[in-house]
């Protein structure tokens, strides 16, 4: 069990710093083992010291999901940002393109016809400055055509000076039980019929994206060029229920204390559960719950514990009957189910090794949603 530093406040986002940098560095090693480039989903984390590690293992550039996010980062010095976002361009976000694209590579993605010529004709002059990707729905039915559609949105790009650079998808139904591996064969089928449909109306395919954190190794070189996994750099309580991680793959947490203790028991007839409350809530942890997952969270040194409610300001835990209850102002770890959310909820994490505290690193793409 870790200790949390004397220095840190709950609730607090913990980054484990050697735990990290063994997740940047084994994913970096395993795709470029397949044959393909890697361009993980800075969204997850929003933090330019982690975006610089991902680099510096060799990925090829960031993903971003929006222009904020690119603005952020090439700031920090990233080169190669893509977009991965179906956007609509008009003219605020046409001179934030153009400004990007003097300060990196930029791509984006486009999912119709309207959409591409609007960007181009914003655009105007500077079009051609920007490489777009039409996304496609492999199963995730979210954006994205239909991969007999993708030459048609290709070609409204081109005639609007666009320059078409590939196809990406986003195998979102991945993040399900029993379901990476069906999803990662979709995405192949899906990326193969439309890039074909764009050799033959012309296009040079140049990349071919997918890949999400459940499905990344999964994906087939054949198939993709790249793939752009984000919460592999943390792990969470979702990838944990699926199998995709395990707990010493885990480098975000929350440090909480034990602010409430009950040991349960009748009131009325009714069970009581046993249990405790914690002082980390919604409000830094995130309220996502896939309808699979068994709770809102789990607990890093006590993993048969279940975060059964939260509020704002409160995780309630229901504690195994066999393991004795923690004490009131007892710290604990808690494992968010979805990362993304925590790190969008605060303004710094604290990078910890071995209990000791290292330093702070702020989340500089926070709240950067347009």
């Amino acid at each position: 069990m870790q200790r949390i530093p004397a220095e840190v406040d709950t609730p607090d986002v913990l980054i484990d710093r050697d735990v990290l940098e063994r997740n940047v560095e084994r994913m970096a090693a395993a795709v470029r083992e397949r044959g393909l480039q890697l361009r993980p989903h800075a969204k997850t984390h929003k933090v330019p010291e982690i975006a610089a590690l991902q680099l510096a293992a060799g990925a090829a550039g960031l993903t971003v999901a929006t222009l904020g996010e690119a603005e952020v980062f090439a700031a920090h010095g990233a080169g190669d940002l893509f977009v991965a976002y179906p956007l609509w361009v008009g003219p605020r976000q046409a001179e934030r393109l153009r400004r990007l694209s003097a300060a990196a590579r930029i791509s984006v993605g486009v999912d119709s016809a309207e959409a591409a010529a609007a960007m181009g004709g914003q655009l105007g002059d500077a079009a051609e400055d920007i490489a777009v990707l039409v996304e496609i729905d492999s199963g995730h039915h979210r954006s994205g055509v239909h991969p007999d559609a993708a030459a048609d949105v290709a070609r409204a790009a081109a005639r609007a000076g666009l320059r078409v650079e590939g196809v990406f998808t986003f195998p979102g139904h991945s993040y399900a039980p029993g379901m990476p591996v069906e999803a990662a064969a979709q995405e192949q089928q899906a990326l193969d019929r439309a890039a074909g449909q764009l050799e033959a109306a012309g296009f040079a395919v140049r990349r071919r994206s997918g890949g999400s954190t459940p499905s990344a190794l999964l994906t087939d070189s054949t198939a993709a060029t790249e793939v752009r996994p984000g919460v592999y750099v943390f792990g969470d309580a979702q990838q944990l229920e699926l199998g995709r991680c395990a707990l010493e793959d885990i480098a975000l947490t929350v440090a909480a204390t034990v602010v409430s203790r009950h040991e349960g028991g009748t009131a009325d007839g009714d069970g009581v559960p046993r249990r405790v409350v914690l002082d980390a809530g919604s409000k830094v942890l995130g309220s996502d719950r896939p309808a699979w997952a068994t709770g809102y969270g789990r607990l890093m040194d006590h993993p048969d514990a279940r975060i059964t409610a939260l509020s704002e300001h409160h995780a309630t835990v229901v504690w195994p009957a066999d393991a004795p209850l923690p004490a009131l102002g007892e710290r604990l770890r808690v494992i968010p189910n979805h990362v993304c959310l925590t790190m969008n909820l605060v303004d710094d994490v604290a990078v910890v090794r071995g209990g000791t505290l290292l330093e702070r690193w702020t989340v500089a793409a926070r709240g950067r949603n347009s």
